[in-house]
């Protein structure tokens, strides 16, 4: 069993972005904006992150020229897990939540995905490349890293991540049906794995595939705080800075990593 503390990892890659490169700016931005004193360490459940039992920073993952990035990606994760600590990922592009989710299963051999996204991100391969951020649930199910693979938010689907999310037992709960009322039931260990495209750019307009028709932050804190089973791991990926000169995205996120750290630590009390 992994530790109780939850833990943030950044991940300053964005080798396998298939149209815009900047993710790998992301860990540091999301940082500032947590630390910005225009607001403060708490979340809204009235738990503050700044103190000694509240967030952890485990640094990045390095990722230099001589470095195999998702080997190293998962042997930090795995140091994050099997330590004190509760991981949460900051991307980085989407690609990170395979070796992410190799090192979760090591910890939880009973595991739900639930990931939040505009896209399914269920290619076989794309663009010739099959670690690309358009592929990486195909690979977290091939190699069978989780039980359960619930998607939400998703508008892009075509009829090959169609017959992909077939072959996988994958469950979607597409815009429509979002809007519609469905809801995810979800229970045990969850691995939390949230793209800012799944919001709708008028509130994260900080990534590279702009997909009108998404969730609003209200939507997206919801699910946080609300989905059944236990937050035991998480990852916060595509923000890039390139296309967001405000720096509103990088609160949305920073929003998020509060919300999702607060989450595991209601959820590991639960647990004790």
């Amino acid at each position: 069993m992994a530790g109780s503390r939850p833990t943030l990892l950044g991940i300053p890659h964005d080798a396998s972005s298939s149209f815009l490169r900047g993710a790998a700016g992301a860990p540091t931005l999301i940082r500032r904006a947590l630390a910005s004193p225009s607001s403060n360490g708490w979340s809204e459940s009235l738990r503050d992150l700044t103190n000694a039992t509240g967030l952890l920073d485990a640094g990045d993952v390095d990722l230099s020229p001589d470095t195999e990035p998702r080997a190293a990606i998962e042997r930090a994760a795995l140091a994050v897990m099997h330590g004190d600590g509760r991981l949460i990922g900051l991307g980085g592009d989407h690609s990170v939540s395979h070796p992410l989710l190799r090192a979760a299963r090591s910890a939880y051999p009973r595991l739900t995905v639930l990931h939040l996204d505009a896209h399914a991100d269920l290619y076989d391969e794309f663009e010739g490349d099959r670690h690309s951020h358009a592929c990486p649930f195909a690979r977290i199910m091939e190699e069978g890293l989780a039980d359960r693979l619930v998607q939400i938010g998703i508008r892009t689907l075509n009829a090959h991540q169609r017959l992909q999310a077939t072959r996988f037992g994958v469950e979607i709960i597409d815009m429509r049906a979002w809007a519609a009322g469905v809801r995810a039931a979800v229970d045990g260990p969850i691995y939390l794995s949230i793209d800012l495209d799944a919001l709708d750019p008028a509130f994260a307009p900080g990534v590279s595939h702009w997909e009108p028709g998404g969730l609003t932050v209200r939507e997206v804190i919801c699910i946080v705080q609300d989905a059944g089973g236990h937050v035991v791991a998480a990852d916060i990926v595509e923000y890039n800075p390139v296309r967001d000169p405000t720096g509103v995205t990088a609160f949305v996120a920073a929003k998020l990593v509060k919300e999702v750290a607060s989450r595991m630590l209601a959820d590991d009390g639960a647990l004790n």
